[in-house]
């Protein structure tokens, strides 16, 4: 499997996606790949899994996430070092990644996607015969 099975699309076409006005923020990721499997975690701190959109589409993994401000009226900043805004990015995958099994999960801020790798990719060990 080679680095070609998963990559980053251009800012021009993410940008494309965007419907809601405010902040939209590239969400860090981590790609990590297993015998079986391709991970990708990304980083989405503040939404939930109601307010995540993951989809696949024409070859482009697309993440989206929304979050809310936490402000309510009666709350002022004093200091605000963390932006809100909604999460966006998206990846073109191979046709090396069985894409009817995608699957996702999302725990203490982190979106966990699994990208099984198609039967025919995954290594094997042949049996020799005598």
């Amino acid at each position: 499997m080679s680095n070609a099975d998963l990559t980053k699309t251009t800012a021009e076409q993410a940008r494309a996606e965007r419907t809601r006005c405010g902040r939209c923020y590239r969400p860090n990721v981590d790609i990590l790949e297993k015998p079986d499997e391709l991970l990708v975690l990304a980083d989405v701190p503040g939404a939930t899994p109601e307010t995540i959109d993951v989809k696949f589409e024409d070859g482009t993994l697309t993440i989206h996430a929304q979050v809310e401000p936490r402000q309510d009226a009666q709350t002022q900043y004093l200091l605000a070092e963390y932006g809100v805004g909604d999460f966006v990015r998206s990846f073109e995958v191979s046709e090396a990644i069985d894409s009817a099994k995608i699957s996702a999960e999302y725990a203490d801020g982190v979106l966990t996607l699994h990208l099984p790798k198609a039967e025919a990719v995954k290594p094997r060990v042949i049996k020799v015969q005598s």
